[in-house]
């Protein structure tokens, strides 16, 4: 939690001492005084819809809780002393969590947007207990009463970065830094995989995890091992830049990915795959304000701009970029979708049939990589 919201806890816990203190001796002098006219009463100290966010990472690490941030200050902006909106930020995906959650709603804060996959159980289990309170929870796919589920399609994203990917590298072997083995990612992988293919059938990948999601020092060493393993063009579903810098350090090409990475790698950076939080949440803190918020499962993408490869570098080749226009007004328009087969697994086992295009149930249970990725996932077979 940041310096201005433990003042904030503590100012505000010092007031109601006072407060409590002074209502009690009120008390028992009303039991002794003569009647009197009735007091105006006092206007409530806000009127205002009180919003908090939870992140997983700082908001300076230039990518997921930096773009989640640039969400929050956004409806701020847009909804101005209708709401009153805070933050805290590195929240761990442990018993923290539920601490942090029921700290926001013991501030008044009666709508929670908790940014992380890894707070599922916490938000689960603190929404039963507060039924008055609203929970927009990240990645996740568990709904309740008061909790809603929301994410971005950022396999489209990754998608798009694919075909720069696949036009771009020289030795057709590319690789991807990743963070937690979760469906999420894992899409995410083979959804760049699949982009590249699709410019150059005899792409192949390498994956290196790190099991977190922010933490600049591993994520720059298992960048450097892609490096040393041949690949020379670099994807990422970690929270900083640091794949970027160790591309730009060492000569090869590499992608932001969910906020403008560009500024950190001017020489390296081919294109950053952008979210833009600010419309979902400027949707769901309308209709609370409105009184209409709904429960549910939410999924934008570049259809509802939610999602685009931004940046892209001056000397990738206008056919490559002319391909990357036609599979974002696609996606767009919805005549084309990424997960479309034919799709075999690195085993040759078919996953999607010719023609077929993958449901959400599909979608959203990815464990496998597709074909040319090397290995398994972490915690399968394979199969």
């Amino acid at each position: 939690m940041n310096t201005l919201n433990k003042r904030t806890l503590l100012k505000t816990a010092a007031l109601s001492a006072v407060a409590l203190a002074a209502l009690s001796g009120c008390g028992k002098k009303e039991e002794a005084a003569p009647a009197a006219p009735a007091a105006p009463a006092a206007a409530p100290a806000s009127d205002k819809l009180k919003i908090a966010f939870m992140y997983v990472s700082p908001i300076g690490d230039g990518g997921w809780t930096f773009q989640h941030e640039l969400g929050r200050k956004a409806i701020q902006d847009k909804f101005g002393d209708k709401v009153e909106t805070s933050f805290v930020e590195s929240v761990p995906e442990s018993a923290d969590a539920e601490r942090v959650l029921r700290d926001m709603a013991a501030q008044g804060n009666k709508l929670v947007f908790a940014t992380s996959f890894g707070y599922q159980e916490f938000v689960q289990k603190v929404a039963a207990d507060l039924k008055d309170v609203k929970f927009e929870h990240a990645t996740g796919y568990k709904q309740a009463a008061n909790v809603a589920t929301y994410d971005t399609k950022t396999f489209e994203g990754a998608y798009l970065a694919g075909i720069v990917a696949g036009g771009m590298s020289k030795t057709r072997t590319v690789g991807v830094v990743a963070s937690v083995p979760i469906p999420e990612v894992v899409r995410n992988i083979n959804s760049f995989v699949l982009g590249a293919q699709s410019v150059d059938p005899s792409i192949k990948a390498k994956v290196v995890w790190v099991n977190e999601w922010f933490n600049p020092p591993k994520e720059a060493e298992a960048a450097t091992s892609l490096i040393n393993g041949g690949v020379d063009v670099m994807y990422q579903n970690t929270n900083s830049p640091a794949v970027l810098k160790t591309a730009e350090e060492r000569g090869v090409r590499a992608f932001g990915k969910d906020g403008d990475m560009s500024a950190f790698a001017p020489n390296a950076h081919l294109g950053s795959a952008v979210i833009d939080w600010s419309p979902y949440y400027a949707k769901v803190v309308g209709d609370a304000l409105a009184g209409q918020w709904q429960s549910g499962a939410h999924w934008w993408g570049v259809k509802e701009g939610a999602i685009d490869l931004q940046k892209i570098a001056a000397d990738v080749p206008q056919d490559i970029k002319d391909k990357v226009e036609k599979a974002r007004a696609g996606l767009k328009d919805g005549s084309f979708a990424v997960w479309t087969g034919p799709v075999k697994d690195n085993t040759g086992k078919e996953r999607l049939a010719a023609g077929q295009v993958a449901d959400l149930k599909f979608l959203t249970a990815i464990n496998f990589y597709v074909a040319g990725v090397e290995g398994n996932v972490p915690g399968t077979d394979g199969k």
